[in-house]
């Protein structure tokens, strides 16, 4: 295409709304066009045009494994206060409590690290497929 933009000495210009404007905008950012008068020219002259392909699986990986960081992160904070409260704590009863209350907080860190874990092999096993 070099020797091509050396002889485009010639401009069409024409007028379009905004909304027509965004949805051509829309349209050569998804395709592979480096410019939007690259991406116009092939349409123009009924060149195919590549778009970009984006798969809907990995997007909903994504979207749940920044579910799974946040619940473990709230997780993982609540544990933390019990272990700092534990270090704080003068008397036998309320250590007892505490220590019960570590133990259902590090069954659920648990159980939701098996989560993350059979989720990563679903997805791997569709994405072998």
């Amino acid at each position: 295409m070099e020797n091509e933009n050396s002889n485009r000495t010639k401009r069409i210009i024409f007028r379009v709304s905004p909304e027509e404007y965004k949805k051509i905008e829309h349209k050569s950012k998804a395709s592979t066009c480096a410019s939007l008068s690259d991406y116009l020219r092939y349409c123009v002259f009924g060149k195919p045009v590549v778009t970009v392909y984006r798969n809907g699986s990995k997007d909903d990986y994504l979207a749940e494994m920044g579910r799974l960081r946040q619940e473990l992160n709230a997780i993982g904070n609540n544990f933390n206060q019990a272990v700092k409260r534990l270090h704080t704590l003068h008397q036998l009863p309320e250590f007892r409590n505490w220590l019960m209350v570590f133990e259902v907080e590090k069954r659920t860190l648990y159980n939701k690290i098996d989560s993350i874990k059979e989720h990563i092999q679903k997805l791997s096993e569709s994405w072998l497929r």
